[in-house]
C-alpha cells in the first residue's frame, strides 16, 4: 500500500533554499538520504524562493524545469528535500505524471529497510500507515468510485476513499495495540534493572556519527555498522563493567537527523523510552563534521521532544583521528565534573578516558545515604519504597523514621517534588534526628 522508491530507480532530485527559512534543510545531506535508500540520483533541481507555493510547492517557472529533467535523464520518480502538503503531492503528481516522493517518505523507506526486529518493524509500519492517512486524496481515479452495499437506501453508498480510510483507521488501531505491549515488556525489562540498581548508559546522536562503531569497541558487539545514514535502526542492550560502578546496560539507539518527522518520534516513542529512562546519555558527536553544532541542537531538540532533555549527558567528541594534532582528554565543567570526552572509536583512542568520565559521573549520580523524616511525611516514605529504593528502616525514641536509601540522584530529587518536600527540610530533619 505504501507508495515507495525501488532500489536503483532513477530520480529527480528538488531543493529549494528559502530565505525566510533559519532551519533549512541540507542538500548534500539529502543526496546521502537518496543514496541510502537505494535510489540513483540522475539529476538535481535547486533554487531558492521567500516561500513554498500554495499549490506546486515551486513556482511555474521551477516546474517546467522539473518537467524537463525528468524527460530528459528518463527518471521514474521526483524526490523533494522538504515536506509537502497532500494537495501540493496530488498536484505534482498529476502534472508530471509520475510518482512525488517527500522528504518524510524518504526517510521512512530508509526506516522500512533497516528495520530487523519485530518491534523495529511495527513502528516503521505504524509510521507508514500515519503518514499514508493524510495521503489518500491522490490524481488516482478508483478512490473515487463509490461502493454501494446491502440494505443501503437513500445513497450511492461508500466510496472507495472512505473504504480505504477505514481499513487505515483499522490497521492503525491494532498495531499501537501491539506496540503497547512491547511497550509494557520493555517496561518491566527497566523496573528489574532498577530493582537490581544496575545504570543505563543511553547512547544518542546525529545519524552517521559513529555511535554504532563507539558502542561495538566498547562492549565487543557486533552491531552493523556502515558509512551512511541510518545504518542501525533498532535499539541494542549490551552489558558494560566499569571501575568503581561494576555493571551498566549500555544502549544503542537510532540516529537522529534534521526535522526528524513527528510522526517517527511519535512511532518510536516505545524505543526512545529508554533514552528517556537512561542513568546516563552519551551524546556522541562526529568532531570532523563541518556542521556538528547545528547537529548538536538538532539532536537536543528531538531529545526535549521525547522528554529526556533533563537526564544528565556527557558529550563523547568522536573521530578524532580525521583531526590534525588532537589528542585525547577530559573536557571539565567549574565543578570539576567531565562534560566532553574526545576519543576515536576508529582507533580506541581516548576510550580509557570514557570509561573514567563515565564512572565519576555515574558514581556522583548515586544517592546513597541515610534519611530521618517526621512521621507527618507519610507519602514520602511510601513513595520511597514504591520505587524499591529503601534498604533498611529504623525508629527512634521520639518517633523519628530512619531510612537508608540508595537510588539515582535524579529520582530521589523528583519523589522529593511529588512529595512537595525539599532537602533543606530533611536536611533539619536529619539534624533533628543526630540531636
Amino acid at each position: 500500500m505504501f507508495d515507495r522508491p525501488e532500489a536503483g530507480e532513477r530520480a529527480v532530485l528538488v531543493h529549494l533554499d528559502f530565505t525566510t527559512d533559519k532551519e533549512r534543510e541540507d542538500s548534500d545531506e539529502f543526496q546521502e538520504l537518496v543514496s541510502s535508500a537505494g535510489i540513483n540520483a540522475v539529476a538535481i533541481v535547486t533554487g531558492s524562493r521567500k516561500q513554498p507555493g500554495p499549490r506546486f510547492f515551486v513556482g511555474t517557472g521551477k516546474l517546467e524545469e522539473i518537467r524537463f529533467e525528468l524527460e530528459h535523464s528518463e527518471a521514474d520518480v521526483v524526490l523533494f528535500n522538504h515536506a509537502l502538503t497532500p494537495s501540493q503531492h496530488r498536484n505534482l503528481e498529476a502534472t508530471l505524471e509520475c510518482r512525488v516522493i517527500d522528504r518524510t517518505g524518504i526517510i521512512l523507506e530508509i526506516f522500512a529497510q533497516r528495520a530487523r526486529t519485530h518491534e523495529g518493524k511495527l513502528q516503521v509500519e505504524l509510521a507508514q500507515l500515519e503518514y499514508m492517512s493524510t495521503r489518500l486524496v491522490r490524481g488516482w481515479t478508483h478512490l473515487e468510485r463509490q461502493k454501494g452495499g446491502i440494505g443501503v437506501r437513500g445513497g450511492p453508498g461508500e466510496t472507495q476513499l472512505e473504504s480505504d480510510r477505514r481499513l487505515l483507521r483499522g490497521k492503525i488501531k491494532a498495531i499501537t495495540t501491539r506496540l503497547e505491549k512491547v511497550q509494557k515488556q520493555r517496561e518491566q525489562g527497566r523496573k528489574a534493572r532498577a530493582k537490581a540498581e544496575i545504570p543505563t548508559i543511553s547512547l544518542v546522536g546525529y545519524t552517521n556519527a559513529g555511535k554504532s562503531t563507539l558502542f561495538n569497541r566498547v562492549t565487543n558487539a557486533d552491531v552493523y555498522v556502515a558509512d551512511q545514514l541510518f545504518a542501525t535502526l533498532d535499539p541494542t542492550l549490551r552489558k558494560l563493567n566499569l571501575p568503581d560502578i561494576g555493571e551498566t546496560i549500555l544502549v544503542d539507539t537510532v540516529g537522529f537527523i534534521r526535522h526528524l518527522p513527528h510522526k517517527l518520534v511519535s512511532a518510536f516513542r516505545a524505543t526512545l523510552e529508554e533514552t528517556c529512562r537512561a542513568t546516563l546519555l552519551l551524546h556522541i558527536i562526529d568532531c570532523h563534521d563541518s556542521d556538528r553544532i547545528d547537529n548538536v541542537i538538532q539532536v537536543e531538540s528531538v531529545l526535549a521532544e521525547i522528554g529526556a532533555a533533563d537526564v544528565p549527558s556527557l558529550k563523547v567528541y568522536n573521530k578524532l583521528d580525521l583531526l590534525d594534532e588532537r589528542a585525547p582528554r577530559i573536557d571539565r565543567n567549574e565543578e570539576g565534573m567531565p562534560v566532553r570526552v574526545w576519543v576515536s572509536a576508529h582507533t580506541g583512542e581516548g576510550l580509557d578516558l570514557l570509561h573514567d568520565a563515565i564512572s565519576e559521573l555515574l558514581s556522583s549520580e548515586i544517592f546513597h545515604q541515610s534519611i530521618f523524616i517526621s512521621p507527618k511525611y507519610g507519602k514520602l516514605r511510601a513513595l520511597f519504597y514504591a520505587s524499591e529504593s529503601v534498604l533498611s528502616e529504623k525508629m527512634d525514641e521520639h518517633g523519628q523514621i530512619e531510612l537508608e536509601i540508595r537510588m539515582q540522584r535524579p529520582d530521589f530529587e523528583k519523589i522529593l517534588r511529588q512529595a512537595g518536600v525539599s532537602e533543606e527540610q530533611l536536611e533539619q530533619q536529619f539534624e533533628q534526628g543526630m540531636e
